[in-house]
């Protein structure tokens, strides 16, 4: 084995991005934990908590977290720019052991985000983890904006989704990027467009149907109240029109700049506040590391240009 730099460009995802974590426990187990990690949002958050040696605490929690605890965490304060102030998620990350300074860490570690006011990305490679990864998973609309050297910084992804370049820059020879969002957008589009019927309503009127009319009636409403295209909700309009922006944002990056290895775990089916799902997105993105385990041994192992 040669002494090739591995660096690993973590996406954004939100819950999806627990799938991170399995592959970083693949990697590391196969020997090619990598030397350089860069993350935007999610992958700022699994990446900072893994080069920090907080990783297990993060999984341990990821694990047993359910909507309320995460409910808990909502700090309304729709004046700071978001639903969520950010407060708390500060207070998290701290009680995971994350309240270093970047400099400090063992493993190179950079955290893409956005400049709200001039668009640029940012990357945020000195001063405080937890501010700069609280600032790169600020998605607009829920988490507010961070403020970091007089900038107001949000969710990288609207800059940079996969931050290849950003490997790149600080010098691997190998790099190693992780999609999380791969098949979304067709996710979202089949979820607007088959809509099931409104059970409980058929239900309710129902229990309103004289007797001998039951029958009829229960052949005759779910078709009657199938209705049009389902009505997306807040969240759900929010990380569809999210994903367009990320989707198209990564497919031109990808194109001009594409990574060594790409990792996609299957993780399409996990929407964007399902943080109760982690364990099935850390077993995808296990299952997807080792499907490429071999493409990696043979790039670490190769002598000349990768």
């Amino acid at each position: 084995m040669t002494g090739r730099r591995i660096g690993i460009a973590l996406g954004g995802g939100s819950a999806r991005g627990w799938a991170h974590i399995g592959v970083l426990e693949v990697l590391q187990e196969a020997g090619f934990a990598p030397t350089l990690v860069a993350g935007t949002s999610m992958g700022a958050l699994v990446g900072g908590a893994w080069v920090a040696g907080s990783i297990d605490a993060l999984k341990a929690w990821a694990l047993q977290v359910d909507r309320r605890r995460i409910a808990g965490m909502i700090d309304v304060n729709l004046r700071t720019g978001g639903l969520m102030d950010g407060q708390r998620i500060n207070g998290f990350l701290c009680g995971l052991g994350l309240d270093r300074d970047v400099g400090e860490l063992p493993t190179a570690y950079t955290a893409v985000a956005t400049d709200l006011a001039a668009g640029d990305e940012v990357w945020l490679r000195h001063g405080s983890l937890v501010s700069a990864i609280r600032a790169s998973i600020a998605i607009p609309g829920i988490i507010s904006p961070c403020r970091i050297d007089g900038r107001w910084l949000v969710d990288g992804g609207l800059a940079n989704q996969i931050p290849i370049s950003a490997c790149r820059a600080m010098g691997a020879d190998i790099v190693v990027a992780v999609n999380v969002n791969a098949g979304l957008l067709a996710k979202h589009a089949a979820g607007f467009s088959n809509a099931e019927p409104d059970t409980a309503r058929i239900a309710e009127i129902l229990e309103q149907v004289p007797a001998r009319l039951y029958p009829l009636a229960d052949r005759v409403l779910p078709q009657l109240m199938a209705g049009g295209p389902q009505r997306p909700g807040y969240f759900e309009a929010l990380a569809a029109s999210f994903s367009i922006v990320q989707d198209k944002l990564a497919a031109a990056r990808l194109a001009e700049a594409p990574p060594d290895v790409m990792i996609m775990p299957e993780v399409a089916a996990i929407s964007l506040m399902e943080f109760d799902r982690a364990e099935e997105a850390i077993r995808a993105g296990r299952a997807a590391t080792e499907a490429v385990l071999e493409r990696i041994e043979t790039l670490v192992a190769c002598d000349g240009p990768v």
